[in-house]
């Protein structure tokens, strides 16, 4: 069968001109993980951009999954120069409007925080859909990388060294399952982290009442650390994706302790600490400004940390623009000794 799926209008107009590539990258990384590997070609139809695609006939289930492309707005098959809309019911957990309401200076994009996300799921050894995803973001600000992970069903952890953000995602959160009415249940405990104790709040929550009591639940965690001390949260289970965006060098900079840090040092430092956070045959998406951070040392120190780059060159043509001082890109990699498959 050939399948037409219909993109956004991002509001971003640079965005939207490297919306197919990137869009395209995430496609081919979730049609790969239901084992389909075909090629997608963008095309314009009625003033829309769509990415078309032949292959065996998709199942409402897969459909589903499909749907939760982080820019897929609709789904048809494409027969005769006809185009016949498709059911795909949406596989989302929790309302989309999770990620989008809380809106501060320097949030990262929900639509391109999606894509890191889907895409490094996808590329991951993990897809059994019966046993939900650990996400981590360990630069989590005020919490959006974790909250689009919550929305897709996963659990989600996100570390920050900026208390007052952790403290404002925390809030925000326990405002939202207020509001939507959602059963849940509040732990504050503290972690041993380099002898200090470190704040952690979890929340647990399920979409009903019987989901809660029956322990079919999900979580956020939130802890207010430096990014390095990240396997100290995760002794008993660790992580099964991460999606960073690292500080864009603009109006931020990384810091070690009070002082100001190298983006090439930063790097080295916290990337083996992310790694030993993440479970073997884990994903990790990276992205960052190429204006301050050219993607060739993000790269070299991926691998040099053991990581594994994927060989496809959908992966390699991610960069885009952003804003006038930011060109951004993204890179892809697999906590895994073996050579990448994808």
């Amino acid at each position: 069968m050939v399948y037409s799926f219909e993109l956004i209008k991002h509001a971003n107009i640079r965005y939207r001109e490297s919306l197919p590539a990137l869009a395209r990258c995430e496609l081919f990384a979730m049609l790969f993980s239901l084992g389909i590997s075909c090629d997608i070609s963008p095309e314009s139809m009625g003033g829309s951009v769509f990415l078309t695609f032949e292959c065996r006939e998709l199942t409402e289930k897969e459909l589903s999954f499909l749907s939760g492309h982080s820019s897929v707005v609709f789904i048809a098959e494409k027969k005769g120069g006809f185009l016949r809309p498709l059911s795909a019911p949406s596989a989302a957990r929790l309302p989309d409007d999770l990620p989008e309401v809380l809106k501060y200076k320097g949030k990262t994009g929900v639509t391109f925080t999606r894509m890191m996300i889907n895409t490094a799921a996808a590329i991951s050894f993990f897809h059994d859909p019966d046993h939900p995803l650990t996400f981590f973001d360990p630069l989590c600000g005020k919490g959006t990388g974790c909250f689009c992970a919550l929305t897709a069903g996963m659990n989600a952890v996100g570390i920050d060294v900026d208390r007052k953000d952790i403290r404002e995602a925390a809030d925000y959160f326990s405002r939202y399952l207020q509001f939507h009415k959602l059963k849940h249940e509040i732990k504050n405990r503290s972690e041993t982290v380099s002898k200090q104790a470190v704040p952690v709040t979890t929340f647990s929550f399920a979409a009903t009442k019987e989901d809660f009591q029956s322990g079919n639940v999900r979580t956020l965690t939130l802890a207010c650390a430096d990014t390095a001390e990240s396997p100290a949260l995760f002794r008993r289970n660790k992580a099964h994706i991460i999606a960073a965006d690292l500080p864009y060098g603009i109006q931020h900079a990384p810091q070690a302790g009070a002082r100001p840090e190298s983006m090439q040092r930063f790097l080295a430092r916290i990337l083996p600490a992310w790694k030993q956070a993440l479970r073997p045959g884990g994903a990790i998406a990276v992205s960052f400004n190429t204006l301050t951070l050219p993607a060739d040392q993000v790269k070299q120190a991926l691998v040099a940390s053991g990581f594994r780059l994927p060989k496809n060159e959908l992966f390699w043509c991610l960069r885009h623009d952003v804003e006038h001082a930011v060109v951004r890109d993204v890179v892809f990699a697999l906590n895994t000794e073996e050579e990448s498959v994808i």
